[in-house]
């Protein structure tokens, strides 16, 4: 296979970003295997073009145009490596998808990641923002992750200790935001069945000794009742971060609002629910245009058609807006800004 990029031009990405909002590369590259990754970069290098990296396009805002070059890695290759005591290696490329590696780990029978199951995107993404659902984040079964520094062309492989990993965060967030690409992610499994059901109705699903794959198919259940298809209507998951507040501003929140969700957390903040707090100020199916609040999930923002960026993130601040004129709450965008 040559690794040579082959550029197409003016490429159209609406069907590249689960928003299905607008938008046109001036310069696209769909990467076949690192080799022609690394080569993109270099040829982004060398004509100094804004640089552009696409995975599944769920938690990303595309603007209508992006100049320079978009590479989208489309390596997807996985496998799995068994250790002592039990313990599964599982190295995923960044174009895996990461709903089907859940369900040909749980297939397998293996435990660690069946509660991120439909989780949408591709394994290069999950890092970034720590995904997270029902009680478990990427973090906690992440070994190491590997990156191509674009400036170097340097590839380097750094454990999850080194990733400053956080709630919907991380150093691909940070320090490292824009400077690498993510070619593979390395996971941790176990054979030993190791259920966590404390979420929601996990329990009541599954039973009291549930498999692997009956958690994830649990979950899925879950979040296809809860939220759209972004198929049939775009959605990029959850727009809105949970929000952490301090003790006392949770509590005279509780005082008012006694049924508020809350959680408490190891540094002593409390983690509220954004969505009911959406809920509560009576935007849950509000439409503005192209835009509205999910009738059935008031966290996830959907695009009817017709909408571009502009539109969406002018929506968003409406929305974020309410709550903190009727909470004092601040609300911040979950999903990345493209360019």
């Amino acid at each position: 296979m040559s690794v040579e990029p082959a550029l197409s031009l003016e490429h159209d990405l609406q069907g590249a970003n689960t928003l299905g909002l607008p938008c046109v590369a001036e310069r696209f590259v769909a990467a076949e295997s690192p080799a022609t990754l690394a080569k993109s970069v270099v040829l982004a290098r060398q004509h100094d073009w804004p640089l552009t990296v696409l995975g599944g396009g769920s938690n990303l805002i595309l603007p209508r145009r992006l100049p320079g070059l978009v590479i989208q890695p489309t390596f997807a290759e996985w496998r799995y490596r068994r250790e002592a005591g039990g313990s599964i290696a599982l190295r995923a490329e960044a174009g895996v998808n990461w709903h089907a590696l859940v369900m040909d780990s749980v297939a397998r029978g293996w435990w660690g990641i069946e509660n991120l199951a439909l989780i949408p995107g591709h394994c290069g993404a999950a890092p970034i923002q720590n995904i997270g659902a029902y009680g478990v984040e990427l973090a906690e079964v992440l070994d190491s992750v590997e990156v191509l520094h674009l400036a170097s062309g340097r590839q380097q492989t750094l454990p999850a200790t080194a990733c400053r990993f956080g709630y919907r965060d991380s150093i691909f967030k940070g320090a490292l935001a824009g400077q690498v690409v993510i070619t593979a992610l390395t996971l941790r499994l176990n054979e030993t069945p190791r259920p966590r059901l404390a979420y929601g109705d996990l329990a009541t699903r599954t039973g009291s000794a549930p498999t692997s794959r009956e958690v994830a198919e649990a979950v899925a259940a879950i979040r296809r009742e809860k939220l759209p298809d972004p198929a049939q209507l775009g959605n990029a998951g959850s727009f809105f971060k949970n929000p952490l507040v301090s003790a006392e501003q949770a509590q005279r929140l509780l005082d008012d609002a006694p049924d508020m969700p809350h959680f408490a957390q190891p540094d002593g903040r409390v983690k509220l629910a954004a969505g009911w707090l959406i809920d509560r100020c009576g935007l849950k199916g509000l439409r503005h245009g192209p835009f509205g609040v999910h009738e059935r999930q008031a966290l996830v923002l959907v695009h009817h058609g017709g909408g571009d960026a502009e539109g969406l993130l002018a929506f968003a601040d409406e929305i974020a807006a309410v709550v903190e004129a009727r909470f004092g709450v601040t609300l911040w965008r979950e999903p990345r800004l493209a360019g």
